[in-house]
């Protein structure tokens, strides 16, 4: 919950945050969390300044990690995929280890872009393929849909492109 924010003087202002975090694995856990965030005044070329605290533990990713990191690397062809979610708003089981790699790129994407008048969220991954390597690493290549809910505007162009291409290391 947002509360008003702080005005400092020749800096920017600095709103106070305190929220729920639930697990996206196991969505009856929650940890309580506290936020500062500074956006600095007149300055639409820096990303804000976050600080985190977070209470408790949510559960580790670990063993879906590893599971998916197996099925990705026993396919016979490279994963490709499109439209997640769909226009109805599902994501198939097998594609949402996909999905959560896209939101969690995605946030870094918005957070470097964000403003205090902006509220991006990523609406859907419009393509993605899985790239071939010669190492044991992983590699997709992905095509984001942001959407910035104040403007409903879709004309997004990061100040920092983002090519939505990263790796995830061998586990």
């Amino acid at each position: 919950m947002f509360s008003p924010f702080q005005d400092i003087d020749g800096v920017g202002h600095k709103y106070c945050l305190e929220l729920e975090l639930e697990d996206v694995l196991d969505k009856d856990r929650t940890v309580s969390c506290s936020a500062e965030v500074l956006y600095p005044l007149g300055s639409t070329g820096s990303a804000p300044d976050v600080q985190v605290s977070v209470q408790g533990e949510l559960r580790s990713t670990q063993e879906a990690d590893q599971e998916f990191y197996n099925r990705m690397r026993s396919l016979e062809q490279e994963l490709v995929a499109e439209n997640i979610p769909d226009s109805h708003g599902n994501i198939p089981p097998e594609l949402e280890p996909i999905h959560l790699l896209a939101w969690a790129a995605s946030g870094y994407v918005i957070w470097q872009n964000s403003t205090e008048n902006t509220k991006f969220h990523l609406a859907q991954v419009k393509h993605v393929k899985q790239v071939k390597r010669s190492d044991e690493d992983l590699q997709f290549d992905y095509v984001v849909l942001l959407h910035e809910m104040v403007s409903q505007v879709n004309n997004f162009t990061p100040k920092n492109p983002f090519l939505g291409c990263f790796k995830i290391p061998a586990v």
